[in-house]
């Protein structure tokens, strides 16, 4: 009886020292804006934490959504697919290595096709890590991100 308790002991230890299959997928470490205030045409962020600030470049591109899914067939070998379909507002992604996973004051000013100012306002946000293979697999970064609603009003995506 100890033979098998001492068998099922090494057993169980063995399953859980098993190695994880992790991938290579690495995420980017940066504050994302989903933008829905009209005439906006560029946007310019300058980030700050422990006396440090940063104004990292960010390109906006034409917002989208998920259109219908369409499949060809219905068996195991059926291809499915998603068009994507422009959407209102703009959204962007401003890179950022050395973001911290705490919190950092955003200032973000965003402008129109003639460059007049049509928000400039200062945020708080805290970025937090993301682990795009899982806890314990590498390639977390730091993201936060900011949403501008059509009326202007900048909160902090959840």
């Amino acid at each position: 009886m100890r033979i098998l308790a001492v068998v099922v002991c090494l057993l169980a230890l063995t399953a859980c020292s098993e190695p994880r299959a992790c991938t290579l997928i690495a995420a980017r470490a940066g504050i994302g804006l989903e933008i829905a205030l009209p005439a906006v045409r560029s946007a310019a962020l300058e980030v700050c934490w422990d006396g440090t600030c940063v104004k990292p470049g960010t390109v906006l591109s034409p917002a989208t959504t998920n259109g219908p899914e369409t499949c060809s067939g219905t068996g195991p070998d059926a291809v499915c697919g998603v068009p994507a379909l422009p959407a209102a507002g703009l959204t962007g992604f401003a890179d950022l290595t050395t973001l911290p996973a705490k919190a950092v004051a955003v200032k973000l000013t965003l402008t129109d096709a003639a460059g007049a100012v049509l928000l400039d306002e200062t945020v708080t946000v805290t970025p937090k890590l993301v682990h795009p293979n899982g806890e314990g697999c590498g390639g977390e970064a730091a993201q936060a991100g900011l949403e501008v609603s059509a009326a202007g009003v900048v909160t902090e995506r959840g």
